[in-house]
């Protein structure tokens, strides 16, 4: 080899490593970078005709294990769906009150219970009847609450939706331009690596609302599709749309047309369903809260308070006409079963038995329809109100199994179907977040390994120090021959 051509080879050498060790010391450094791949040197041999000139650095190649990074994230966006369905059934959970919480549903019904029969026991007692009238009072409030709490996670998640489809169509936009600025790269022999870091991070950011596929295009572009079948960016982004109605009530459907759905470049897709385009994911799961537990736990709260409020109806009150609201009223008028959604929210204790109302306490011992206090010591009507509160009765509505239980029962049964609801959906999660980390932990495997970087930097100083040394070699013959 001539001088010139052992001068060019040293010299491309030392270019290569140095650029070799420029790669190794990002890796290192970016190692726990969420996004971060790999970079490997890619070279090839430089020749003039058929003689060796040295090395050519081709470019970097960002080594990435694509199925893994979709497995990881499909893991990902499915506990994300089952966390907040979980927490929803959590909250709503701790709403109604578990058998060792002083203040749940089943101790108001409790106390209600004990002080019908200790005002059974004494009926000229104003202060047990007192304690009827509010152990009433409170068993509806704490009804009402409930009902209000499922309205709030109604709300609360339209409110979700706004925000995660605003993201989506945020960074769908930016992973479009991404695109752009690296097809630019690509086209010019110019590393896009970092774009690619911030593309990843974009993605993983959108997978974790709506699971997608994420398809390679030419030139180091991609194009992204949910796992359902809708298109979100193929060269040009699509865009999600959705209004938000801020307060949710009970009667608030996505079918009557008061709640809004999703539309994808404007037109209306499914938000539920196997056919859901954005079936999994975090930004399903809100909708699954909104149009479906929500109205589900909604419905089984309504058929516990017409199963309350019908207990204590004008059948065994004979100061009552026939229709005349009982001891519980629906605070709209009179209950009508057709107008049952959202009753939870509007029962209450009868006015005319409420001193603060202009009602009296002695109604509760005479008779609601009563016009005048009676004997002091009936307490024919308090002993009929503890038997239909323990009475054995079939619920008309809310999907409850068949079977006649009493109040209590079918407060326990609800209880007990909300608490399996969420142990079945927090059990999924727990599997979808051990999958998701064992796949991330695969991923972080098959990426920077810094002892195996620190052996490469090892070989790179060596190359370098070689090619060094031709240099310093060349310079000494140059300067022989000058001399001579």
């Amino acid at each position: 080899m001539s001088i010139a051509g052992s001068l060019s080879s040293a010299l491309s050498g030392l270019t290569a490593a140095s650029k070799a060790a420029e790669i190794v010391s990002s890796n290192i450094a970016n190692a726990m970078t969420e996004g971060y791949g790999r970079r490997e040197l890619q070279t090839t041999a430089l020749t003039l005709g058929s003689t060796g000139q040295g090395v050519r650095v081709v470019g970097v190649y960002r080594n990435i294990d694509a199925a893994l990074v979709g497995d990881r994230r499909r893991a990902e966006a499915g506990a994300g769906d089952r966390e907040a369905r979980a927490k929803f059934l959590s909250g709503l959970e701790s709403a109604i009150g578990g058998p060792d919480n002083p203040n749940s549903l089943n101790s108001r019904i409790a106390d209600f219970d004990t002080a019908l029969i200790e005002a059974s026991s004494r009926p000229d007692s104003e202060g047990r009847l007192a304690r009827v009238a509010q152990a009433a009072s409170s068993l509806a409030l704490h009804i009402n609450n409930v009902g209000n709490e499922i309205q709030t996670a109604r709300a609360a998640a339209d409110h979700q939706i706004e925000k995660q489809v605003v993201q989506v169509n945020t960074a769908v936009m930016r992973v479009s331009e991404l695109n752009v600025q690296i097809r630019a790269n690509a086209v010019s022999g110019r590393d896009a690596s970092a774009l690619m870091d911030q593309r990843q991070q974009l993605v993983d950011g959108i997978a974790q609302i709506v699971p997608i596929r994420e398809v390679a295009r030419d030139d180091g572009q991609i194009a992204l599709f949910t796992t359902g079948g809708a298109t979100l960016l193929d060269g040009r982004p699509a865009q999600l749309g959705y209004a938000p109605v801020g307060i949710v009530a009970a009667g608030m459907t996505l079918g009557n047309g008061s709640l809004s759905g999703l539309t994808l470049n404007g037109r209306l897709i499914a938000t539920s369903g196997e056919n859901s385009p954005i079936l999994g994911g975090a930004l399903a799961s809100q909708f699954a809260i909104r149009d479906e537990l929500g109205p589900a736990a909604q419905a089984r709260l309504d058929a516990v308070s017409r199963d309350l409020l019908t207990r204590f109806s004008s059948g065994f009150d004979p100061s009552l006409t026939s229709g005349a609201p009982g001891l519980f009223v629906d605070g709209i008028g009179p209950f009508q079963p057709a107008n049952e959604i959202g009753l939870s929210q509007r029962l209450m204790l009868n006015s005319v038995i409420d001193p603060a109302q202009g009602g009296a306490l002695w109604r509760l011992r005479d008779g609601l329809g009563a016009t005048a206090p009676g004997p002091a010591g009936n307490a024919g009507l308090l002993n009929s109100f503890q038997a239909a509160l323990t009475a054995q009765q079939s619920p008309a509505s809310g999907g409850f199994m068949a079977g006649a239980r009493s109040f209590s029962t079918l407060a326990a049964d609800m209880l007990s179907a909300v608490a399996s609801a969420r142990l079945s959906a927090e059990g999924e999660a727990s599997y979808s977040l051990a999958r998701a980390d064992a796949l991330r932990g695969m991923e972080l495997e098959g990426g920077v390994d810094t002892d195996q970087e620190l052996q490469t930097l090892l070989l790179i100083e060596q190359s370098f120090a070689a090619n060094a040394k031709v240099i310093q070699t060349v310079d000494d013959l140059i300067q022989t021959l000058l001399r001579i």
